[in-house]
């Protein structure tokens, strides 16, 4: 189909962006950007957090994945659920009490500026490069279906789709993004469900008649019981559920979002209602890949896991409208997590690591403040691009989850610490104990995963028999994050003291 007409809704989809953006950006101040001044509705809160948890990366990877992980990634969807309803419970009750704008402020109430600080850089860490593979996914896929054949550099491509991003964020923050993610989780849900539509129809099934078939050929499993796999269900529900917790109640960026809304009770219906629908919709996104594994076999279609979505739907064999609406889909799954990163990343920093709400510079100064921090973090973005486009490695969603449960078990550790002893740190310890817990979690995630490692990172690790040897052949899956969070909790421990201290509200 037209490379020129995809770009021309490509572009007329950015300009609705900005409509909105400056409808609702209008007048916003520092505190609007940070938290929607707490007046956020919670149901275009929940509907708007469905695209910001999902992203590109499961809009396109996800159903990718089904050719060699069959629906086991379902497993993981199970756990979130479980760590959402910790987070309804837990976490948000402790966020209104203490009445945070930053949720890392609740780390220097309760063991001081070094904790705090820590949790923040490594939320700015772990955000920075899985929003920036997200995009990067994304992008080249644009790259390769629209802007290649219009002549249009990748380099191009990626800066001018930040400038967009940043023109329609960097004014109303958090008030802007819930109306504007509103808007996406509405495009990419429909292109989801006119996808499997189209497919089913072209295949002359049914979805009863697809789901038998997936069976038949061994796609649709669900549940791994071989205890040794990464992807065991046991690892997967428990590793769904910490992620869950680190990735959403500990990160900045969905928490902001959640403590927009005015009252405690809204937001936990907010964070219930979302997981349900978030159940839902990932398994629709399973039963996407395996229809499109389904047709691939029909047609004899071969390609990379991450390209065979958007070779479908862009392909000769259907009419142009499925693939606007495929192209409308996956902007609109990747600018969620996109926006709200970059927002979130210039709210920790501004608040957390430069103490903005402690300051007594004037409101202008501060404004004039986090727009140079947002615009940096854009550039950065930029540059982390380039880097994931250099590497070129595909079926990101992996490496996503990779990484988190390496970066996100010392917020884990932190936060757990704090809720579930009454004991002090010794605070210039905290760093020491947060750095060496993941390197550690990866040490022996590298001695149980050798062979993954080599596949991602193009080396020769010659560690396979040392680990059959270590661990009888075990491999570590998503479960990583919570044997990092242990070891966090357990370095902890041994800097802490058993004297207890009130915990006093920072604003």
């Amino acid at each position: 189909m037209s490379s020129t007409l995809l770009f021309s809704f490509v572009i007329g989809y950015f300009l609705l962006l900005l409509l909105v953006a400056w409808y609702t950006g209008r007048g916003s101040s520092n505190h609007d950007f940070f938290i929607g001044n707490k007046n956020s509705n919670w149901l275009l809160v929940a509907f708007g957090m469905i695209g910001t948890s999902l992203s590109g990366v499961t809009f396109v990877s996800v159903p990718g994945g089904v050719g060699s992980g069959n629906f086991y990634y379902f497993q993981i969807v199970l756990g979130y659920f479980i760590g959402y309803m910790v987070i309804a419970f837990v976490l948000l009750p402790l966020y209104y009490r203490l009445n945070l704008t930053s949720i890392y402020t609740y780390l220097e109430n309760r063991f001081g500026i070094k904790a705090h600080k820590i949790g923040a850089s490594f939320f700015i860490l772990s955000r920075l490069i899985g929003a920036t593979a997200r995009l990067y996914l994304v992008v080249s896929v644009l790259q390769t279906f629209i802007f290649d054949e219009l002549g249009i550099p990748f380099i191009v491509t990626s800066l001018v789709i930040l400038i967009l991003i940043l023109l329609y964020t960097f004014e109303g923050g958090v008030k802007t993004i819930i109306y504007t993610d509103t808007l996406q989780t509405t495009g990419m849900l429909l292109g989801l469900v006119v996808c499997i539509f189209v497919l089913i129809n072209a295949m002359q099934l049914d979805f009863s008649g697809a789901l038998n078939l997936m069976s038949e050929k061994g796609y649709s499993k669900i549940f791994n019981t071989d205890v040794k796999s990464g992807s065991y269900f046991l690892k997967h529900l428990l590793g769904g559920a910490f992620i869950a917790i680190s990735m959403t109640g500990l990160d900045q960026e969905m928490m902001q979002k959640n403590i927009s809304v005015k009252t405690i009770k809204d937001s936990q219906k907010n964070m219930i209602s979302f997981s349900l629908v978030l159940v839902v919709v990932n398994f629709l996104f399973l039963f996407l890949g395996g229809i499109l594994y389904l047709y691939a076999e029909q047609t004899n279609l071969k390609v990379a896991p991450d390209d065979l979505f958007p070779t479908v739907a862009l392909g000769s064999q259907f009419s142009g409208a499925i693939g606007i609406i495929f192209i409308i889909a996956l902007i609109s799954a990747l600018f969620p997590s996109v926006d709200g990163a970059i927002t979130s990343i210039t709210s920790c920093f501004c608040i957390d690591i430069l103490g903005m709400n402690k300051q007594s510079s004037s409101d202008v100064e501060k404004k004039r403040t986090r727009l140079k921090v947002h615009f940096t973090f854009a550039f950065v973005f930029f540059i982390m691009v380039l880097i994931f486009k250099a590497i070129n490695d595909k079926l990101i969603i992996d490496f996503i989850l990779k990484f988190a449960g390496i970066t996100y078990g010392p917020l884990l550790g932190l936060f757990s610490f704090g809720i579930l002893t009454k004991r002090n740190l010794n605070d210039k310890f905290v760093w020491l104990v947060c750095i060496s817990a993941p390197l550690i979690a990866l040490l022996i995630d590298v001695l149980c995963s050798p062979e993954w490692y080599e596949k991602k990172l193009h080396i020769q690790l010659q560690l396979t028999d040392l680990s059959q040897n270590l661990f009888s052949g075990y491999k570590i899956g998503q479960e990583l994050i919570l044997i990092n969070g242990i070891i966090t909790f357990a370095g902890l421990w041994l800097i802490s003291n058993s004297k207890s201290e009130k915990i006093s509200v920072v604003n």
